[in-house]
């Protein structure tokens, strides 16, 4: 089903729109569906507002963008486990997000999106900033470009999951932290071309990547400390803030993301469904 023509409003000059015009909670059209694509393959992150939206018709909407993800490290803590539940409470001391990252870049094939909706949203703070890579990686010079060429970042959850990282001290939303869980490692581009798109892009994010294939951690950090920063230039970001029924759908592909920590004594709860990607090249 198809309300009116779609109306897609750019919110900032490095990226994401916003669009209008379509409720997501109906059985779209594949003409809607294939605007609402293009529009985030051009601007990276695309926003809706005003949406009702139960977890199945979340599901439902993701599907038509491809499988629906399983996140490995929230695997077996929550009900349904193509649901993840991002949850702050008052008095938290941490959460979800909160350093930029591209999602779960350390299985070998890195989802292609997550569609986040905002269910309980504070009056003010809490909003989600991204940072277009395709701009990250178009301002570097030639001669950064050619030394990038073929290099491999390694990805791994060491940092964000498991007992080691203890990242579920003073935070309401929980990872698996048990006896069983294992890292998950691999190795991507640091450059990886957009599989619809063609255009290149940076891939790499201060959660989930270590080193550089090859080398040790100490060797890679400079290096990698550039990219990172250089990644979450002002220029490249912008920024979108929250109401009830907002829905943010990114492209995990072409743009990190962080939360912001602003939320105080309010309570936040998101549901994000993550779709399914391939490998990066």
């Amino acid at each position: 089903m198809r309300n009116t023509r779609l109306d897609i409003r750019l919110l900032s000059g490095a990226g994401g729109a916003e669009i209008s015009g379509v409720d997501v909670a109906q059985d779209l059209d594949d003409g809607t569906i294939g605007e609402i694509r293009d529009a985030l393959n051009e601007h990276c992150v695309v926003f809706f507002r005003d949406q009702e939206l139960d977890s199945e018709r979340q599901k439902a909407f993701a599907r038509r963008f491809g499988e629906i993800f399983i996140h490995p490290n929230y695997r077996g803590t929550g009900d349904d486990p193509e649901i993840v539940m991002v949850r702050r409470e008052p008095g938290d001391t941490s959460y979800v997000g909160e350093d930029w990252h591209a999602d779960t870049t350390m299985v070998a094939e890195p989802p292609m999106g997550a569609i986040l909706y905002g269910i309980d949203v504070p009056p003010y703070g809490g909003d989600t900033m991204f940072a277009n890579q395709y701009l990250a990686y178009d301002v570097l010079s030639d001669g950064m470009k050619r030394m990038l060429d073929g290099v491999r970042a390694v990805h791994s959850d060491i940092m964000v999951a498991g007992p080691q990282a203890g990242k579920n001290k003073g935070r309401s939303t929980k990872h698996r932290d048990g006896p069983d869980w294992r890292e998950t490692r691999n190795s991507h581009p640091v450059v990886r071309t957009h599989p619809e798109t063609g255009r290149k892009m940076l891939f790499v994010n201060a959660s989930y990547t270590v080193g550089f294939e090859g080398m040790t951690e100490k060797e890679s950090r400079p290096l990698l400390d550039f990219l990172l920063e250089h990644g979450n230039r002002p220029e490249f970001t912008f920024r979108f803030r929250w109401e009830k029924g907002s829905i943010a759908f990114w492209d995990n592909r072409s743009a990190k993301h962080i939360a912001l920590g602003d939320t105080g004594p309010f309570r936040r709860l998101m549901r994000r469904v993550q779709i399914c990607g391939d490998r990066p090249v």
